[in-house]
């Protein structure tokens, strides 16, 4: 009995080492792949885990000369600045303002968008279909506020091609103000970010046209569908998930606007409408450095966006057996 206790007690420490030396190998198999992965994995600590300390500002009374110390010892102030958030007069048309072009823009967006890359790919010709390709792709590679001063330029009512050609063609008696007129502020937010990545947003389309099966279609030719029958039935339910992926960023994302584009086109005159929720943040927690301000509502509207994420993904799993996670 000894001996067999011995025994199996020797083949267990040997299967422990056999797994200790394979763990070992693995270790240092991937050693050199681990160790490009940390400087991304130091990245995501020091800016993205490190700063959540801070959203303790939104429920203290914090004052910017007290330094990083002051965000643990300022004192607790009761929800005053989200109170406060609330009866600001600004509130609730920055928010009108975020939703209304993140959704008109949404339902405008995406459909063109997809419609654009249904077309790309219907394109036979190589040389004509990379044409189109890289012309629509070129603009995203502009800064806002390069693109942004083009449009500007464009849009001048003195010297502006725009109503050079409006006045021209007597379609307008005078030159408009388009970025002076708070009416325009909208259509032009969601029209200019339109022609910019409408090229770049069709490369996800493109890439998920590419994974249907291909035989698909030849059963379809051979039963003598049409290429409109065949993009209707084949290659919109194909690419369904990514669709819906796309519409559930889309969804959690009406909170947040492209800064940088409303920043470049906002003005004086139009700021009944081009006042969203990041020019906001901007607006009082860098220029007048009302941090815990800032702080709150960054942290609501961080809230909302979960919130909405997932509901767009529950509903998209619902109706579509497709979603995020």
């Amino acid at each position: 009995m000894k001996a067999v206790e011995t025994g199996s007690t020797n083949v267990a420490a040997i299967k422990n080492i056999n797994r200790r030396s394979k763990r070992l190998l693995d270790f240092r198999a991937q050693l050199e792949l681990g160790t490009m992965i940390w400087p991304g994995i130091l990245f995501i600590i020091v800016f993205n885990f490190i700063p959540l300390f801070g959203l303790v500002m939104a429920f203290k009374d914090y004052d910017p000369i007290t330094g990083v110390k002051g965000i643990f010892t300022s004192p607790w102030n009761h929800f005053y600045h989200f109170k406060e958030m609330f009866r600001n007069f600004q509130f609730w048309p920055m928010v009108k303002n975020t939703l209304g072009m993140n959704l008109l823009g949404a339902l405008v967006s995406i459909p063109v968008t997809l419609l654009f890359a249904l077309f790309l790919n219907e394109i036979t010709s190589r040389k004509f279909k990379s044409f189109i390709q890289t012309i629509t792709y070129l603009p995203h590679f502009l800064s806002w506020v390069i693109y942004g001063g083009l449009i500007i330029t464009f849009l001048n009512p003195q010297e502006g091609i725009v109503n050079f050609l409006l006045v021209k063609l007597h379609l307008v008696d005078k030159p408009i103000e388009f970025l002076g007129d708070p009416h325009y502020f909208w259509g032009l937010m969601i029209v200019s970010g339109l022609l910019k990545d409408i090229g770049w947003g069709a490369i996800l389309y493109l890439a998920a046209m590419a994974g249907v099966e291909q035989s698909l279609y030849e059963a379809a030719a051979i039963d003598g569908a049409s290429r409109f029958k065949r993009m209707l039935h084949i290659t919109l339910p194909g690419i369904l998930p990514t669709l819906m992926i796309l519409i559930i960023f889309a969804i959690s994302g009406m909170l947040n606007n492209n800064f940088t584009q409303i920043y470049v086109m906002q003005n004086s005159l139009n700021m009944s409408a081009s006042q969203v929720i990041d020019t906001y943040l901007y607006q009082i927690g860098l220029q007048q450095f009302q941090f815990a301000a800032a702080t709150a509502i960054g942290l609501l509207k961080s809230v909302f966006a979960v919130l909405l994420l997932v509901g767009a993904n529950y509903a998209s799993n619902r109706l579509t057996r497709s979603g995020l996670f």
